[in-house]
């Protein structure tokens, strides 16, 4: 019960994130020590589980499947969405500086706990590193095309499918890339108002997004997993400029649902933010609020790298076993 109880928290704990843009509900994965079980457990979907099924029934699929490990989640993913999120929301807009700062510190701390995972470093690591930083910061300004693809209803799915593989990438925010395509705010009003025709037709997108995209990641880190950690890390690097508390919007477009979509910032100091906006900076909770959030994440980490969860060794063993026999 109490393994259940955290799994329910720590989904709570991606739903919430993933209402913020800039935040990655997979960062909150990584950070409570849950990412590459997930990326596996949803990897096993498939076809797989259909033999599992026939030869030993339900029970079988529950193993397989790890089900015990992913209902709770999802539930507390769930849970969060039509209650911590709204809290979140209205954060952003009452106190984005103070949100910001926990969030930064907390994604901060997240890169040094990612970065610091090979057990030794490799000079060539380096490139996975620039490629993730890079590619941090090119997703967003790409995501503007895909409004011009024609079809609400393919626009709708297609932008599913992105966001939830962001959801599964450390550093990416599914929320920002929903922004800056200029449907965070339907996405956000059709989970509020429980409007099912809209929620179908992302739900599609991100289901064919789960199946490709957890693929693609399972076997990254199975074939070079400390590569793969690199590259993770400049995604969460990446991010942070977003989550820097002190900025002015420099240019934006205007969405089809008539919201605007920031499309470049000025990062400031808080000195500055206050001469350029004449808004408080907050610097002194702000700050405090960002130590917060890194200490907590260093806290949990250090939690988490005690000894594995036990039965976690058997239940992969039980799990390869059951694979094996489903591909003979």
């Amino acid at each position: 019960m109490k393994r259940y109880l955290g799994l329910v928290c720590k989904g709570a704990g991606m739903g919430a994130a993933d209402a913020v843009p800039g935040v990655s509900g997979g960062t909150i994965a990584f950070i409570t020590g849950i990412y590459e079980e997930l990326i596996q457990t949803i990897e096993r979907f498939g076809p797989g589980a259909v033999g599992i099924w026939k030869r030993e029934g339900s029970a079988g699929v529950v193993d397989y499947l790890n089900l015990r490990f992913l209902l709770p989640l999802l539930a507390g993913i769930g849970l969060s969405l039509l209650s911590v999120a709204h809290l979140v929301v209205w954060l952003m807009e009452a106190q984005p500086r103070l949100l910001d700062g926990f969030f930064f510190g907390l994604v901060g701390a997240s890169a040094l706990v990612v970065w610091r995972r090979p057990a030794g470093w490799r000079w060539w690591y380096l490139l996975p590193l620039a490629v993730g930083l890079v590619l941090a910061q090119v997703l967003p300004a790409l995501m503007p095309l895909v409004s011009q693809l024609g079809s609400p209803r393919l626009v709708l799915a297609v932008a599913g499918f992105i966001a939830i593989s962001a959801l599964l990438l450390p550093g990416v925010s599914g929320s920002l890339l929903l922004l800056t395509m200029g449907l965070y705010g339907t996405v956000m009003e059709g989970i509020r108002h429980f409007d099912t025709g809209l929620l179908a037709i992302f739900g599609l997108g991100c289901l064919a997004g789960l199946v490709v995209f957890s693929r693609l990641l399972s076997w990254l880190l199975r074939h070079g997993h400390d590569a793969t950690m690199q590259l993770l890390v400049g995604f969460i690097v990446g991010s942070l400029p977003t989550l820097w508390p002190w900025q002015q919007m420099a240019s934006y477009r205007m969405g089809a649902d008539g919201r605007t979509i920031p499309l470049e910032y000025h990062h400031l100091t808080p000195g500055e933010y206050t001469v350029v906006t004449g808004e408080p900076s907050q610097w002194p909770v702000v700050l405090l609020l960002m130590l917060v959030g890194a200490v907590l994440v260093l806290s949990i980490d250090r939690l988490n790298s005690g000894p594995h969860t036990p039965g976690k060794d058997e239940r992969d063993s039980v799990v390869k076993d059951k694979e094996d026999g489903s591909n003979a």
